[in-house]
C-alpha cells in the first residue's frame, strides 16, 4: 500500500494503539478459567483495522503503548506485523509498558524485565513506559529498561500521583525536574507525558542523551525474567521462570557494549 503523500515536515507523527478492553487478562468466571470475553483473533482483527487505519492517517511510526496485559500486546503487535507483511510497508515500532503499582509488576505480573524478554521480538525502535506512576516513582523500572533492553528506552509518566479527586497536582517544573535527572543519568532517550502532564514537562535542557547499554545474555519470557550464562543450547532452551532448572544461584555480571 503506498503512503499518502504529506508535505515534508521536521515533526514526526506518532499514533498509538492503545490498550482495549476487555483485555485477555479478564477472568469473567472463576468457575471456567479458560473462558474470556474476547479471544486472541478478535483482537488481531480490531489491532489491524486500527494499524491500517493510523498509516492512512500519515502515521510515521505506530506505538503500542499503556500495556498491563502482554498477550494484548502481542496481539497488537502480531496485528501490525501482518499489515506491514501484508501492505508492503514498513514503519518504526514503539513498545510502552505500564507498571501498576509499587510491586514493580504489570497487571499481568511481569516484571520490567520480563515484560521486555516478552515483546523484544518485534524488534522495536524502543521500549519504554507509561501511565499509572509518575516519574519519580517509574526511575527504577526505566533504569532497569535501559540496564537490560537492547533498544532505545522512552518514558511518558504521569503527572504525579492523583488526588483524591481524581487530579493531578504535580507541576511542569516538578516532573521536568526529575526527567533532568533521568538524562543526567543516562537511561533515557525518548520522553513525553501522560495522565495529567502538559507540554513543558517534555522539554528538559538540550544535552546529549547518551544511548542505553545493551545485555548480551539470552533471555526468556515469563512472570519474572530468566537469562542464561550457560554456552550450552540445551540449557538456554530449558531455562524458564517457573523451570526447575531456572538459575537461583548467584549469576557472573552481563557484560555491557
Amino acid at each position: 500500500m503506498p503512503r499518502p503523500s504529506k508535505p515534508r515536515q521536521a515533526a514526526l507523527r506518532r499514533r498509538g494503539a492503545g490498550p482495549h478492553q476487555p483485555d485477555l487478562l479478564d477472568l469473567p468466571d472463576v468457575n471456567d478459567p479458560g473462558y474470556r470475553n474476547v479471544t486472541f483473533d478478535l483482537l488481531v482483527e480490531n489491532y489491524i483495522e486500527a494499524t491500517r487505519g493510523l498509516i492512512e492517517g500519515g502515521a510515521d511510526l505506530i506505538l503500542i503503548e499503556t500495556i498491563f496485559d502482554t498477550l494484548n500486546a502481542k496481539a497488537a503487535i502480531f496485528a501490525v506485523q501482518q499489515v506491514f507483511e501484508d501492505d508492503g510497508i514498513e514503519l518504526p515500532i514503539m513498545i510502552s509498558g505500564t507498571i501498576t503499582d509499587a510491586s514493580g509488576r504489570t497487571l499481568s505480573g511481569q516484571t520490567t524485565e520480563a515484560f521486555w524478554n516478552s515483546v523484544r521480538h518485534a524488534n522495536p525502535i524502543s521500549v519504554g513506559l507509561n501511565c499509572a506512576l509518575g516519574a519519580k516513582d517509574l526511575r527504577p523500572y526505566l533504569e532497569e529498561l535501559s540496564n537490560k533492553a537492547g533498544t532505545h528506552v522512552s518514558a511518558h509518566p504521569n503527572a504525579g500521583l492523583p488526588n483524591a479527586f481524581g487530579e493531578y497536582d504535580e507541576t511542569p517544573a516538578e516532573t521536568a525536574a526529575v526527567i533532568e535527572e533521568f538524562a543526567a543519568s543516562g537511561f533515557l532517550n525518548i520522553i513525553g507525558g501522560c495522565c495529567g502532564t502538559t507540554p513543558g514537562i517534555s522539554r528538559p535542557s538540550p544535552r546529549q542523551w547518551p544511548s542505553t547499554r545493551h545485555g548480551r545474555s539470552p533471555r526468556f519470557p515469563g512472570p519474572a525474567a530468566c537469562r542464561a550464562w550457560s554456552r550450552s543450547p540445551s540449557t538456554a532452551a530449558r531455562c524458564s521462570s517457573t523451570s526447575e532448572n531456572a538459575p537461583t544461584s548467584q549469576v557472573p555480571p552481563v557484560s555491557r557494549g
